[in-house]
């Protein structure tokens, strides 16, 4: 009975391979579902537009307190005193 026993390994085999493509397209799924979530996570709103109009002519110099660069700001938001810009990870400070 030779004939027997090799259509049922046939089978098991079948089924084997059916199993592994369900396997695998589950893996799929996952690992694309898990890729788009996390990068779905780097999508930051960006700011809102500054109002042309709302900006002001300043004058205002800065100093790094790190390397002693220099800037000096010429427009800002009108109505609040803009926020000291960065430099060498530091907050510059104000001149005069």
């Amino acid at each position: 009975m030779p004939g027997v026993g090799a259509g049922v390994v046939v089978g098991v085999s079948v089924v084997g391979w059916i199993v592994r493509g369900v396997v695998a397209v589950v893996a799929m799924l996952l690992i694309y579902l898990v890729g788009a979530g996390i990068l779905k996570k780097f999508k930051v709103a960006p700011d809102e537009e500054v109002d042309p109009e709302a900006v002001v002519p300043v004058n205002i110099g800065y100093v790094c307190i790190v390397c002693g660069a220099e800037v000096v700001m010429t427009a800002a938001q009108g109505g609040e005193d803009p926020d000291a810009p960065r430099h060498c990870r530091e907050d510059m400070i104000q001149l005069g």
